[in-house]
């Protein structure tokens, strides 16, 4: 069980929320509501004014207590594609398991095999500048996978894909989410059907509603 409760005036921001571990639930509402910051919250990359954070019998967050990003176990692959522009595709994609201690070759390995997963193995040498908008989102996803982190986050995943590209993807997260922790955000209501089985709705920095096995409204995206 995942507790997250977080606080940001600045924001008008005041959540409390519960989430399953081992399923993928979905954030859903409208423009401005919280949903990216819930997701930064929940990565460390943002301090509410007050908060708490539990995941299991580990505080990660409470009075006196912050748990750095890198020592949460938690990847949060962001709206806006963040590759290390001085590697290759592929040693962005071994950077999640090279940090975990795995070795050069294992890591190697890994980045490889997410690569495939991904569509991008002809792509392994280049450096990630020279990408397009969606290869990179493609490498992103690689990358996030690779490191398989605690908690996955995932902030509109398939923005930067074309049409085509978005069903394989789908099909690629709905596959390695089974049985993992994973929360998602998207306006896009068939990725939320296909990868989500609990949603929960915020509006205006507070939950309205927290509904197992049922897709947000359009209203709600």
């Amino acid at each position: 069980m995942i507790r997250l409760r977080a606080r940001i005036a600045a924001r008008d921001i005041d959540v409390d929320l519960t989430l399953d571990e081992g399923v993928t639930t979905a954030i859903a509402g409208p423009n401005g509501s919280g949903k990216s910051t819930v997701l930064a919250v929940l990565a460390g990359l943002l301090v509410p004014d007050e908060g708490e954070l539990v995941i299991g019998d580990d505080v990660l967050m409470d009075a006196g207590v912050f748990t750095a990003p890198h020592r949460r176990g938690i990847v949060l692959m962001s709206q806006r594609v963040l590759l290390f522009p001085h590697m290759s595709v592929r040693e962005n994609v071994a950077f999640g398991p090279r940090s975990q201690g795995r070795s050069r070759a294992d890591a190697r390995a890994a980045a490889d095999h997410w690569l495939e997963e991904v569509g991008m193995t002809a792509f392994a040498t280049r450096r990630a500048t020279a990408l397009s908008g969606g290869q990179a989102q493609r490498v992103a996803l690689a990358r996030a996978l690779a490191a398989e982190p605690r908690i996955l986050l995932l902030d509109e995943p398939f923005a930067a894909l074309d049409a085509a590209s978005v069903p394989p993807m789908r099909a690629l997260l709905a596959r390695e989410l089974a049985d993992r922790t994973a929360v998602i955000v998207s306006h896009d209501t068939a990725d939320l059907e296909a990868l989500a089985v609990r949603t929960v709705r915020l509006r205006a920095g507070r939950v309205t509603a927290d509904t197992p096995i049922s897709p947000p409204t359009q209203e709600d995206v």
